[in-house]
C-alpha cells in the first residue's frame, strides 16, 4: 500500500483537502479526505507530500507520437504547406522509427504530468512493419496507461486529396488492418492499460466511402471514433468546394456524431458546429500550442463546453508542438480562452479540470481516471510548489496552472512510480535522446 500524506489534495470533483492524503491499495485509491492517513495494517509506503500539490494525471487526448523524431521542420509554414514538406519523411518511417519517437514522446509526457495519452497513427509505409506494436511496445517500456487509434488515409493526391499517393491504403486494406488492432490490442476490461480507438485522419485525406466504413466497423467492434476536424480554415474551405457543405455537416452524414465521438482541433466551427457537437455529446481535443504554432486559430472552449460537448486537452503530434508538455496545454488553454474571451472565460480550476476529468471523459475513461475518488486507479501526479517559483502563490492550483512548470515528485499509474524526483524510472531518458536524434538523422537522409 502506499499513503501519500501532507499534501493540497485536488479532487477535481468540487473537493480540495490541504494537509489532505490519499491511501492507496495496488491499482486503486481507497481513501481521500483531509489530515494525516490511518496507518494500514502491513508493509507500506509513506509519500511525505508536505509542500505540494496532489492532482489526478493528466490525460492527453490527441497526439502523433512518432514525429518526436521529426522535430523543427517548417517551422514557419502553414498546416498544408507543413504537411507537404513533412509527408516525404514521414514516408520512410519504420517499427525502429516509431518506437523511438514514441518512447521519446511519452517520456515527455510523463515528465510534464501525464498518465495516459492517446496517439494518432495514420502513416502506414508498406515496408514499415508493425508499427501500431511498436506503439503499443513503446507505452509498456515507459509505463503509462496508452489509448493507441489505427489511423488511415486513402485519399491521395490523384484523387484530389493532400496526401502523397505512396502513403495511402486501399479502404479494404484498411478496414481489415483496423478489425485486426482491435482484436490483438483492444482491453475492454477494468483497469486497462491498452484500448484502441479507429481514427481516419480527416476529410482532406480520407475517402467519405472510408468514413462511413470506419464509423460501422468500430460500433460493431464496441470501439471509439477519432478524427481531425476544422483545423483550419483550408480545411473548411476544402470541404465546401468539395462536398458543398461545413466540415461538421460533412462529418455528421457521415455518421460521425455521438459520445463515442472525438474530434482533433474544432477550431472553425460555426454556432450550428458547436451547437451539433454539443448536442451529440461528442468529444473535443482542444490542442492550444499546436494551433498557436500552425497559426490555425483558437478554438470556441467556452461555447463548446457550454453546448454540452465534452472537452479535453491534447499536445498534438510534436512536429507542430516542439514540447509536447501536458501540463503546457492545461495553461495554454486558460490563457488563449481568455485572450479571445475575456477574464472569465476560463478559470484555473476549468483548465485543470479539461487536463484531467475532461480527457478522461473524451475517452470514456472517467468512471476510472481522471480525478481523485476512492474506487478509481491510482494515476496521481504529485507536485512540488515550495519553490522559489511557487512557495508565495496564494491558490496552489493557480501556481500549477498559471506559474512555470513545477517539479513533479511522484507520477504513479495504476500505483506505480514512472516518475519520481523529476527523473524517469522506466526509461534512460538519456539513451531514448540518442536514440531520438539518430533516427531524425536517417529519417531525413532517407527523404533527400
Amino acid at each position: 500500500m502506499i499513503v501519500v500524506e501532507g499534501a493540497h489534495v485536488v479532487t477535481v470533483t468540487g473537493q480540495e483537502y490541504p494537509g489532505g492524503h490519499v491511501l492507496i491499495d495496488a491499482d486503486r485509491i481507497v481513501a481521500v479526505g483531509p489530515g494525516p492517513a490511518p496507518r494500514p495494517d502491513g508493509e507500506h509506503r509513506v509519500v511525505d507530500g508536505r509542500g505540494c500539490l496532489l492532482t489526478p494525471g493528466l490525460v492527453n487526448t490527441h497526439h502523433h507520437l512518432y514525429q518526436w523524431v521529426t522535430r523543427g521542420l517548417a517551422v514557419d509554414a502553414t498546416l498544408f504547406e507543413w504537411l507537404r514538406t513533412l509527408y516525404p519523411v514521414w514516408a520512410g518511417i519504420d517499427e525502429r522509427a516509431v518506437r523511438t519517437g514514441a518512447t521519446g514522446a511519452l517520456a515527455r509526457l510523463a515528465l510534464s504530468g501525464a498518465t495516459t495519452s492517446t496517439d494518432h497513427h495514420y502513416v502506414f509505409p508498406r515496408e514499415g512493419g508493425d508499427l501500431l506494436g511498436a506503439l503499443v511496445t513503446a507505452a509498456g517500456d515507459v509505463g503509462l496507461r496508452f489509448h493507441p487509434t489505427r489511423g488511415s488515409m486513402d485519399l491521395g493526391q490523384s484523387a484530389g486529396g493532400l496526401p502523397p499517393d505512396h502513403v495511402v491504403e486501399d479502404l479494404d486494406d484498411v478496414l481489415a488492418a483496423s478489425a485486426d488492432a482491435v482484436a490483438r490490442w483492444h482491453d475492454p476490461s477494468p483497469g486497462a492499460m491498452v484500448r484502441i480507438a479507429l481514427a481516419p485522419c480527416s476529410p482532406f485525406s480520407v475517402t467519405g466511402k472510408l468514413m462511413r466504413a470506419s464509423a460501422d466497423l468500430a460500433r460493431e467492434l464496441g470501439v471509439r471514433l477519432h478524427t481531425h476536424l476544422a483545423e483550419t480554415r483550408d480545411e473548411v474551405d476544402f470541404c465546401r468546394e468539395r462536398f458543398g457543405c461545413t466540415p461538421t455537416e460533412y462529418v455528421a452524414d457521415l455518421g460521425w456524431t455521438g459520445p463515442d465521438v472525438w474530434f482533433a482541433h474544432g477550431i472553425h466551427l460555426d454556432d450550428a458546429a458547436v451547437a451539433t457537437i454539443g448536442a451529440a455529446g461528442s468529444g473535443v481535443a482542444h490542442c492550444p500550442t499546436s494551433n498557436g504554432r500552425l497559426g490555425a486559430g483558437i478554438a470556441r472552449v467556452r461555447d463548446l463546453r457550454d453546448a454540452g460537448a465534452v472537452v479535453g486537452l491534447g499536445v498534438d503530434g510534436a512536429a507542430s508542438n516542439e514540447s509536447a508538455a501536458m501540463l503546457d496545454e492545461v495553461r495554454h488553454s486558460l490563457l488563449f480562452a481568455r485572450a479571445v474571451g475575456g477574464p472569465t472565460a476560463l478559470g484555473v480550476r476549468d483548465a485543470l479540470e479539461m487536463g484531467t476529468l475532461g480527457g478522461a471523459r473524451v475517452l470514456g475513461r472517467d468512471d476510472e481516471i481522471g480525478s481523485i475518488e476512492p474506487g478509481k486507479l491510482a494515476d496521481l501526479a504529485l507536485w512540488r510548489i515550495d519553490g522559489l517559483a511557487h512557495a508565495d502563490v496564494a491558490d496552489p492550483v493557480a501556481a500549477l496552472v498559471l506559474g512555470s512548470p513545477p517539479p513533479l515528485e511522484l507520477l504513479l499509474v495504476g500505483g506505480r512510480a514512472v516518475v519520481e524526483h523529476d527523473r524517469m524510472l522506466t526509461v534512460d531518458t538519456d539513451a531514448v535522446a540518442a536514440d531520438c536524434a539518430a533516427v531524425h538523422r536517417d529519417l531525413l537522409e532517407k527523404a533527400s
